[in-house]
């Protein structure tokens, strides 16, 4: 009853706190990291208008076969999987927001191999480049925007990461609708740039703050995201009690408070992929040609403001009806599109953050290169009917697994999170 106690005073004084704060430059540090994300999705939409046109290319070298167009599509998630992990190291060690901003060096350098490109080989390396960038971004952002976020906006703003994925793939198929593949390439290098000119103003996050003993930057960085008028001490002192001075060893990954919020993390990852929805994305041009549409173009961008819709109603309800309610009715869109990457960056403690997180991210991408690479294969085995039924298959899967082993964070603090993993 004592500990039910406090944690009730604990959450009561948690929402006072936060009555005064001032959004207005959470807001604006928030735009400046989901830039990221915007620019991982026009990655993720470049091959879909790109592939067509480089099928049909006068030059030998660079125009692709089948074989080579699958390869173009997927082999970006192995960048993003190696992303995964790099960024996983960088974000423990040199911070949140310097990590973010590193990413926009192999976002513009992929684009520009892309554009140079005199082979099939250049192609493919530009866009291991760009996955590279887009594995690290999908890691950090989703981390930076929960450690700056507080419990009343973190899940809307945590959904911004999706949201603008969505946004970027949707910006590659409007903008594939009159551009070229290599004027594509130049619009999407555009996001990253001024992604980094952004992040140069915001701040770090006052947990890695607090947690490489820099006390007096945390508190300024407090004052800017909530304002001068909060309790910044208090917030201060909260964060601190959950700081872990110790690394993190191998032994400690025993301890159910760091082995259950990763397998649950991996999981829902895993289950994210297997869904297809990454097959449907990368391909949408080449589903809807096969499929006899007559403006297979146009058909992709009008699944791509599909997402952008249905994402944006899941930012603006997310922090309401929590985030198993969203798991358990959607589609895609609506929920295992933001979510997953949301309850990822909120349930890792502090220490382990860096590492869960890799591995989560790790496991997302690799299962993006296996479903993206084998999905013309699927189909040739399994008929694209036996293929859609496969994936359906797995959606329930992801119902179940969500029901019974998914933690609800609605309204929780990161330090609370924490603590539940810690007691059961």
């Amino acid at each position: 009853m004592a500990a039910e106690e406090s944690q009730y005073l604990l959450a009561h004084r948690t929402s006072d706190a936060y009555l005064r704060v001032q959004n207005k430059k959470l807001y604006l540090a928030t735009f400046a990291a989901v830039l990221g994300p915007l620019s991982f999705g026009f990655v993720l939409g470049y091959s879909s208008p790109a592939i067509p046109e480089l099928r049909k290319i006068d030059n030998p070298k660079l125009r692709l076969d089948s074989n080579q167009a699958s390869w173009f599509g997927s082999i970006v998630t192995l960048g993003a999987a190696a992303g995964g992990i790099l960024g996983g190291y960088l974000v423990d060690k040199i911070g949140r927001k310097l990590s973010l901003m590193l990413c926009s060096i192999p976002f513009v350098s992929g684009y520009i191999v892309i554009i140079s490109a005199q082979n099939v080989w250049m192609l493919y390396f530009g866009r291991i480049l760009t996955g590279l960038a887009s594995g690290i971004t999908s890691l950090v952002v989703p981390v930076y925007i929960s450690e700056i976020s507080h419990t009343d906006v973190r899940g809307m703003l945590g959904s911004f990461v999706q949201l603008m994925v969505v946004t970027g793939i949707l910006g590659a198929y409007i903008a594939g609708l009159t551009l070229k593949w290599h004027w594509l390439a130049v619009l999407c290098s555009f996001p990253p740039c001024v992604m980094l000119l952004f992040m140069l103003f915001m701040p770090e996050t006052p947990r890695f703050l607090l947690d490489q003993k820099k006390r007096a930057e945390a508190i300024a960085a407090l004052q800017f995201l909530r304002g001068p008028y909060v309790d910044h001490e208090w917030e201060c002192r909260q964060i601190e009690a959950n700081v872990e001075e110790e690394g993190l060893s191998l032994f400690e990954f025993k301890n159910p408070s760091i082995y259950r919020p990763l397998l649950i993390g991996v999981i829902l990852m895993f289950l994210q992929q297997v869904t297809g929805i990454n097959a449907v994305m990368f391909y949408a041009e080449t589903i809807f040609e096969d499929a006899n549409f007559q403006d297979s173009r146009m058909a992709s961008v009008v699944v791509g403001f599909i997402q952008v819709c249905f994402t944006a109603v899941a930012a603006l309800i997310i922090d309401k009806t929590g985030r198993k309610v969203l798991l358990y009715v959607s589609g895609f869109a609506l929920g295992w599109g933001p979510v997953p990457w949301l309850v990822m960056s909120e349930i890792f403690p502090l220490k382990a953050r860096g590492v869960s997180s890799s591995a989560c991210v790790l496991t997302n991408w690799v299962m993006a290169f296996l479903v993206t690479k084998e999905f013309h294969d699927f189909i040739g085995f399994l008929t694209s009917y036996g293929t859609f039924w496969l994936f359906s298959a797995f959606c329930c899967l992801s119902v179940t697994f969500a029901a019974f082993y998914v933690p609800e964070t609605k309204g929780r603090t990161l330090e609370q999170i924490e603590a539940y993993f810690r007691k059961s």
